[in-house]
């Protein structure tokens, strides 16, 4: 009797796998770079709205490229257990690729997590596994993959690698593709937040690569260690806290974070990167997340420069995700008391620099403690 090759049964499981994933990017459209209007003369701002994906997020293109990155090394199989450590915007993404696969999906998260990305990781058919703090999901992650004998997918490890930075539909490559009928076509900045590290990597390599004159600026979220990183190169640095914007800010140095490949790096806390997230969702009419108002907060700051310099050009930063996740914490007034980020005075502030280009009082600034 003849038998049968198990590895030949794996290959055709991964290949149509590997299909199904490229089939779900041909019916996705690419996302649209919406203009915003600034106040200095021939500086013109865009953002990258990410929140246009299927899974509702920046995160997407990092869970497609994850799991096509596992599938290629012939890490997953038919019955493979996916598990990440995710604060919740990969893991949704994550949870939509794995039931596209059929494939079992366990989210580990701090149990600070929104209700709302809980609800979204299982609607997708995820499970969410709850945990004390930030710092716990790693170890908890790896120790639920070899229970179950799954795969633990570890974002935060793979994600300058997984992602193709030279091309093939990465966001660095989509921005340029969109510019090319702009007044200025090559950014002066372009502007993102540290999560993994994965979409900074894609960006600074991009822009080196295809030898662009652009910069590629970080923004770092309060309770985060990667701007000290950035300043110190001290990789044993860590925090006991977790970021309270989601989806940006780590309290340790992850693998995937590249400080040689960005030009500049801002900190922002976390109190004006919600008021300009409340500010920027008035002038959109419609709600988006805090990393977005973190990303916001850098932008202006380069514009700002750009200006006390008399030259001119374009920025392009990104709405990460929209507003709905976030309806019991960053949209409740009683949430943001319980944090100490009422963020009235701030709000105010962020809107005046958007109107008029006057940058918020330096003592404002400076009490809140932006580092740049």
């Amino acid at each position: 009797m003849k038998r049968s090759d198990p590895r030949l049964s794996h290959r055709a499981w991964a290949d149509e796998a590997v299909r199904r994933i490229e089939a779900d990017v041909q019916r996705s459209s690419d996302t649209h770079l919406i203009p915003v209007a600034l106040p200095w003369p021939g500086i013109a701002l865009y953002l990258k709205d990410e929140s246009s994906h299927p899974s509702g997020s920046l995160k997407h293109r990092l869970a497609r490229s994850l799991f096509l990155y596992a599938l290629v090394n012939g890490w997953l199989r038919e019955s493979s257990t996916i598990v990440e450590a995710s604060s919740g915007s990969t893991a949704i993404s994550e949870a939509y690729f794995a039931r596209l696969l059929g494939l079992p999906f366990v989210a580990v998260m701090p149990k600070s997590t929104s209700p709302e990305k809980i609800a979204a990781i299982e609607f997708q058919g995820g499970r969410c596994h709850l945990v004390d703090s930030a710092a716990a999901v790693y170890g908890e992650s790896r120790r639920l993959a070899d229970e179950t004998g799954g795969h633990y997918m570890d974002q935060f490890t793979y994600a300058e690698r997984a992602t193709d930075w030279r091309g093939n539909n990465n966001i660095a490559a989509s921005i340029f593709e969109q510019l090319e009928l702009e007044p200025d076509p090559i950014p002066r900045w372009i502007v993102a937040s540290a999560g993994t590290g994965g979409t900074l990597a894609t960006l600074g390599r991009y822009v080196r690569y295809c030898r662009h004159t652009t910069k590629v600026c970080g923004v770092d979220a309060e309770r985060s260690v990667f701007f000290d990183f950035y300043r110190t190169r001290d990789g044993a640095l860590v925090r006991g806290d977790g970021s309270r914007i989601e989806g940006i800010g780590r309290p340790r140095v992850e693998a995937s974070f590249m400080p040689d490949v960005i030009d500049a790096m801002v900190k922002v806390p976390d109190v004006w990167s919600i008021a300009a997230m409340v500010a920027l969702g008035e002038r959109l009419g419609r709600a988006v997340g805090a990393s977005t108002g973190t990303n916001l907060i850098a932008a202006l700051l380069c514009a700002g420069d750009l200006a006390r310099r008399n030259e001119s050009g374009s920025i392009v930063t990104l709405l990460c995700d929209g507003g709905d996740r976030y309806r019991r914490s960053y949209y409740d007034a009683a949430w943001l008391d319980e944090q100490g980020l009422r963020c009235e005075d701030e709000q105010r502030a962020v809107e005046t620099w958007m109107d008029t280009g006057v940058e918020p009082p330096a003592h404002l600034f400076a009490r809140e403690g932006l580092l740049r």
